[in-house]
Parts: C-alpha cells; structure tokens; sequence
C-alpha cells in the first residue's frame, strides 16, 4: 500500500471519527439543555445524604440552636435562677440563664405524662371519650400529703380526656397515677416509657422515677425541658386548646359519681374519704393563661427542692415563643405565683418586642445544577439548614412589617459542575442579610455524589461550555 493511500485512508477515518465526535457532541448539547431537573435520589441515597447533614451540620439538626448572629446582651430582669426562651418555630435560643442547671422539674413532669397518653391516642390504642378504670393507687384519700389533685375516688366514672384536664389544669397527682397505671398496669412501667421519649431525645439530664412529679429525684434542666416541649408542641399542637389554656375545670360531675352516690358537700378536714362526691372547680395553676395577651400554655411545678417552675407559651401574630423558668422565688404559694407572672412577662414581652419571624421557605431548598464532564448530566445542592423560618431582630424604631421589609436575600452558587462531585461538596450558600448585617449564611452542598466522565465526554463537554 502506498504512502497516498495511507494518507486517504487515515484521513478519512479521522473525519469519519470528527463527524462522530461532532454528533455525539451536538447530541450531548441537546441532551444537557432539555435537562432540567436531576433525577430522584434512590433510598440509598437520601439515607447517605441525611447522615451526612447530620453529621457535617449537627448543631443545625439540633431540638435548640443557638442564633446564627450575635446581639447584645439582653438586660433582663429574671427572677428565676434558671431559664430559657426559645422561639418554637426553629429552636432558636433568644435568651438563657443557667439553664443546664440540673433541677426537679416538680409537675412540669406532668408534660411527659400528657405526651406517652397522647403518644398512645396517636396510635389508636386509646381514645378520649373511653372510661379509665381507677385504681386505689390514684384514688384522692391515697396521694401523699399536700399533692395536687382532681380528686378521684373509688367506683367513680372518668374518661381519659377529663383526666387529662384533671392533669393539665388541677396538676392532679391522682390523674398521672390513674394513667400511668391505666396505660402501663405499673408506675415502673409508665416511668419507663417517659424515660425513654427523654433518651429518645437526647435529654441527658432528664430523668423521672415517678409520674406526678412529687419526688425530688425527677430531674431535668430548663434547657431539656424546653426542647421537650418544643417536639411536644410539634407532635401533639392540639393539647394547647383541648388542656393547656382552659381556665377551670370542676370534678367530678354528677355523671362522674359512683354507683349509689350523689352530688353533696364534704368535709377534708380530716382527710380525703374514699367517695368523693362534692364538686370542686379549680382555676388552671398557670397564673398567665387568660391574663398576658396569646399565652395558652403549658404547665407549672412546685415542691420545696424545685421551688417556682413554670413552662410557659404564647403565640401572637403566627409567631410562638416558649420560656421555661425554674427556682423561682417565694416563700409561699402567692409570692411563687408573682415571680412566675413577673418572669413569663419579662420574657414574653421582650421576645415579641425584640423579634420577629422570617419565612425562607421560598429560599431554602434545592437548585438543581447541570454537570459536564460528570457520569450523570445534573444534580442538585441542597441546605444544609432545615428549618425555614429565620427569627429576626427588630432594628429599633422600626414596626414589624417594616424590619422584615429590609431583609434581603442572596442566592450565590455555581453555574455548572464539573467532573467528579462528592457527596457534600459545598457549591454556594444563601445568604440572609438585614439592614446590611449577616443574619445568616446558608451552605449549599451537593446532594450526590458523581463520578468524572471519560475523556471523550469531557472533550464534548469542554466544547459545549465554550460555545454557551
């Protein structure tokens, strides 16, 4: 074969080579352009995904947070020895005073009960309208001095709903005994199932040995608490207006009585009798529902080792914040009520006045990216923050809507990926921005990872982004 002939033959399988290269080049093109979202992760995936946010972002996957900008220090006047302030909505920690501090949480304990109850409605293995048989260990004459009660006594007949008022409104230690046995045949049992929802959680300094809230050895810490209530409030929003914010509860009723009994007045003075058949209507022990504007929740404690506890929430124009304060002040029950009326207050007032809700949702979620020189032509980048409301300060002078008027938001990622893409690989961030101050800095990171493409695909691609 002559050197001609070699030279055609070459150059025509160059050109036959070129002319393929040109197609798959113009086909790529089309493919990339009419590609517009990246395909669904698989389970796998989403699984790796997930594990790698918690793992990168923990504080961000947390029940509480911290504020992702700094404000000066609050100059609050707190009487409790240890609180809280959070805003529900994201976690977001507005305000804290000794809050690991470990302390009884007296019958705020009463919340865990509300929650495993409800916890089982949820489920369907009980209901409200159902009677709850009551054991002597939940009748009246057999609590432990001083408790709380609804006053329950032999043979009478109770749902479970009026003994979740009972609990909620009158902190009845006879109604956390009737429903933990109710529920769990034993008090060790139910206790058990509380401590697990707080190991659940994470709540390490959270522990009960009974349900009521009595016993000095129940301990949390108003941080603990306040997370509690937080997913309590996530889970189960309904308890606020069905228990926490009605005003007063009268028990027992004449269809409550036992058999043979009749509504007719007692004498306690020599204790509690095993029938119980006079009407008694207590006011709900928290001092602030129906008296400090959007409060309907949620519970107080006391006993000697505790002092004044209260957890406490109110809800104005969407926004809800919750405040937990223990050891409060006082040497009697009035004094004790004072300092939880001038705590909840302080902070709820300040809260309202100092911030104000910012909904990102229309920011925060994934963008989709197209890949060249990938194995795959796209993927998307994700938050690495979950929540989607950002709670924002008040610049002062300013009205509400005029504050949230002067957010801006900034979107910054890159236009294209290119080759190999980890799991993870940050590519922009959001950024929140008030009055010219960071509020917040979002990361955006890819969602999956993708293997680099062959050369020949890379050549393709590289001509394809020179002719964008």
């Amino acid at each position: 074969m002559n050197k001609s002939k070699i030279i055609k033959i070459s150059a025509g399988v160059i050109g036959t080579l070129f002319l393929c290269f040109c197609t798959f080049t113009g086909i790529r093109a089309y493919q990339i352009k009419n590609y517009t979202e990246a395909e669904p992760l698989d389970l796998n995936q989403s699984y790796d995904l997930q594990n790698f946010l918690l793992n990168h972002y923990s504080e961000e996957y947390e029940i509480l947070r911290p504020l992702s900008y700094t404000i000066p220090e609050p100059k609050l006047n707190v009487w409790a020895e240890s609180a809280i302030l959070i805003d529900t909505a994201n976690g977001t920690v507005l305000y804290s005073k000794n809050a690991d501090e470990v302390i009884p949480p007296a019958s705020m304990t009463k919340l865990f009960s509300m929650y495993v109850v409800e916890e089982e409605v949820s489920a369907g293995n009980l209901s409200y309208d159902q009677i709850i048989p009551l054991p002597p260990e939940s009748w009246a004459c057999n609590m432990p001095p001083h408790s709380s009660l609804m006053f329950l006594g032999e043979g009478q007949r109770v749902t479970l709903e009026e003994l979740l008022l009972g609990l909620s409104i009158c902190s009845g230690n006879d109604a956390a005994y009737a429903l933990a046995y109710t529920i769990c045949g034993t008090m060790e049992a139910f206790v058990e199932r509380m401590n697990q929802v707080a190991a659940d959680l994470g709540l390490v300094h959270t522990h009960f040995v009974e349900s009521s809230g009595y016993s000095e050895l129940n301990t949390t810490t108003a941080r603990e608490m306040a997370a509690f209530c937080r997913v309590y409030l996530e889970k189960h929003p309904d308890s606020l207006s069905r228990y926490h914010s009605v005003q007063k509860f009268t028990y027992p009723k004449e269809k409550n009585l036992a058999p043979g009994d009749r509504i007719a007045a007692q004498d306690f003075s020599q204790g509690f009798p095993k029938h119980i058949t006079m009407p008694i209507t207590q006011r709900n022990t928290n001092p602030l529902i129906g008296v400090l504007d959007g409060v309907d929740g949620l519970k107080t404690g006391y006993i000697d080792e505790s002092g004044y506890n209260l957890s406490l929430t109110a809800r104005r124009n969407g926004t809800r914040y919750l405040s937990v304060t223990m050891k409060g002040p006082g040497n009697n029950s009035k004094e004790g009520q004072a300092g939880r009326v001038h705590d909840g207050t302080e902070l709820m007032e300040w809260a309202f006045s100092s911030f104000a809700d910012f909904n990102t949702e229309m920011y925060v979620h994934p963008y989709f990216i197209k890949a060249f020189g990938s194995s795959k032509k796209g993927f998307n980048i994700v938050p690495a923050v979950s929540e989607k409301i950002l709670s924002v300060p008040y610049i002062t002078g300013s009205t509400m809507e005029e504050n949230l008027s002067q957010i801006k938001v900034y979107l910054n990622y890159i236009d294209n990926g290119w080759g190999e893409i980890k799991l993870g690989d940050v590519c922009g961030n959001i950024k929140i921005t008030l009055d010219g101050y960071t509020l917040q800095t979002i990361p955006l990171v890819a969602d999956r990872s993708l293997k680099a493409a062959n050369i020949f695909v890379k050549m393709a691609d590289f001509i394809i982004l020179m002719l964008k």
